[in-house]
């Protein structure tokens, strides 16, 4: 079933499957007669000579600059060369098919003043599986992702190059074997697709997708290492987090009970300790306050996502024209920025963890590095190695970009986001944080295998779905390989969707 856009109703959850499985596609009839009747007021707009930024000016420093007649309808794509300025290696297809339908969802407000043929051609390029080629590096997140999304624009022109049946062509190629007419730029068209933080934006609603899912692959990690190590369950009740008040608190702890249910452990017939280190009976409080900071990241993505960004914006319900910065990324990259720290976080969480299961003595009776052989053999000893290596990367990378503007275009642009630098460090911090929970898994599993009692139907289902992929470690081997199996594992959600088949909805507790 296609998802209609309409300016107002786009979720995260939709725009990953446009993004991520091809859905397909349908503008709102709605939507399309507020882009027709916004257009035909700029037409009237541009007939009177009305000064309009962008229109019948230049741009940036140059927006004190009339052009005439000849110029404005040349204007347009002289602006898209100049901003195709990017650099470097492509953006993944995902996040330009994300890009495409959220700057689609934002011409349905009517209020950007492009044709409709160019908000009709960008829908065909999504349904038809035409992606255009776009360097991943060159937006300061403010006027816009304007590099990436001139790229996008060329093939509004039938120029630039495209992705088409896993191929790249150029862009007049790729459109004609998927039967699109390119509809050229007019006045005001090439600035309505590219101003705005489509792309950080797009990038980031597939981050809070993969976050949140994430973290709940974090309290099953946790579950599994709390079971091997003997925990203490009392910090995981509920009267002790709906005390304080915390919403992901109270979630966290209810994941994790949901996990260990049917344990001995839980039932009490295994001796555990009055106290366990911050590592273990604090995993509630950090990986709730994670889920609360992704939260509230996902409120601010998608509001953007289903906001007028945009310069200059018009209300055709009154005829006038405003300009601004409706364009400037920081709305999402700030709250992404936190995001990225929560799940750095929870992943030196999962470490210490992992610390506790390798180390004999902290591990309530585990072998050295939970191998039988120690001294021959070092078990994962060099697997923590490896999640130290990756957590000290995502250290580095949430050294915030949202505070390390540089001005641009002659002092015009003298604050910018840098919320695309934001979005390309969560894309890292993500695949490490997968590394390193993986890592946590695979020990946690070893652990289990060496325990002779029966675990928590969740803990006994993520450990299964494990062994589906990674063998006991029996005698020293290769781990590269387990542990790229294992990172793979837990970006895929393989080790959830499997839980959540026996217990439920690790969200509802």
């Amino acid at each position: 079933m296609s998802i209609v856009l309409d300016g107002r109703h786009l979720t995260i959850e939709n725009l990953a499957r446009i993004a991520r499985d091809g859905e397909a596609v349908e503008l709102a009839p709605e939507a399309l007669e507020r882009i027709k009747a916004c257009r035909a007021l700029v037409e009237r707009k541009i007939e009177a000579h009305e000064v309009m930024y962008g229109i019948n000016t230049g741009i940036g420093e140059f927006s004190e600059i009339i052009l005439n007649d000849d110029q404005v309808r040349e204007f347009q794509r002289y602006l898209i060369y100049n901003h195709a300025a990017g650099i470097g290696e492509p953006a993944p297809v995902a996040y330009v098919r994300g890009a495409m339908a959220g700057r689609i969802n934002v011409h349905a407000h009517g209020r950007s003043g492009c044709r409709a043929e160019i908000t009709l051609c960008l829908l065909e390029m999504l349904n038809r599986g035409v992606t255009p080629f776009v360097c991943q590096k060159g937006s300061v997140g403010a006027c816009g992702d304007l590099a990436p999304m001139s790229q996008v624009a060329l093939l509004l022109m039938g120029e630039g190059q495209a992705y088409y049946q896993g191929e790249l062509l150029t862009g007049a190629e790729a459109l004609r074997r998927a039967g699109i007419t390119p509809p050229g730029l007019e006045a005001r068209d090439g600035l309505a697709t590219i101003n705005g933080s489509n792309l950080l934006t797009a990038m980031s609603a597939l981050h809070i997708y993969d976050m949140e899912r994430w973290l709940k692959q974090a309290e099953i990690a946790a579950s599994m290492s709390l079971e091997a190590l003997l925990a203490n369950l009392k910090p995981y009740q509920s009267p002790l987090h709906e005390v304080r008040g915390f919403r992901g608190a109270i979630r966290s702890a209810a994941a994790i009970r949901l996990c260990i249910e049917g344990s001995d452990l839980a039932s009490g017939k295994v001796k555990t300790r009055v106290q366990d280190a911050y590592s273990m009976r604090s995993t509630p409080q950090v990986i709730g306050a994670a889920h609360d900071a992704v939260a509230y990241a996902r409120s601010q993505v998608e509001i953007e996502l289903n906001g007028v960004g945009d310069n200059p914006i018009f209300f055709p319900e009154n005829g006038t024209t405003q300009t601004g910065a409706n364009f400037q990324g920081s709305p999402v990259s700030l709250p992404m920025e936190m995001a990225g720290q929560a799940i750095t976080m929870v992943s030196v969480l999962s470490e210490r963890r992992l610390n506790r299961l390798l180390n004999p003595a902290l591990s309530a009776g585990l072998p050295s590095f939970l191998t039988k052989g120690a001294g021959m053999f070092s078990g994962m000893m060099l697997s923590q190695y490896t999640a130290d290596t990756l957590i000290v990367e995502q250290r580095m990378l949430c050294t915030p970009a949202s505070v390390a503007s540089i001005p641009a275009a002659a002092d015009q642009e003298d604050f910018v986001s840098m919320g695309m630098n934001t979005a390309l460090k969560n894309a890292q911090i993500i695949e490490n944080a997968c590394g390193v929970l993986g890592i946590e898994m695979m020990a946690a599993a070893q652990a289990l295998d060496l325990r002779d009692f029966t675990p928590g139907r969740g803990t006994a289902a993520a450990k299964a779905c494990v062994r589906e992929h990674i063998a006991f470690l029996e005698i020293d081997r290769p781990l590269h390989p387990d542990h790229t199996a294992m990172r793979e594992l837990v970006r895929s959600h393989r080790v959830l969707t499997t839980v959540e088949q026996v217990v439920g909805d690790l969200a509802q507790g």
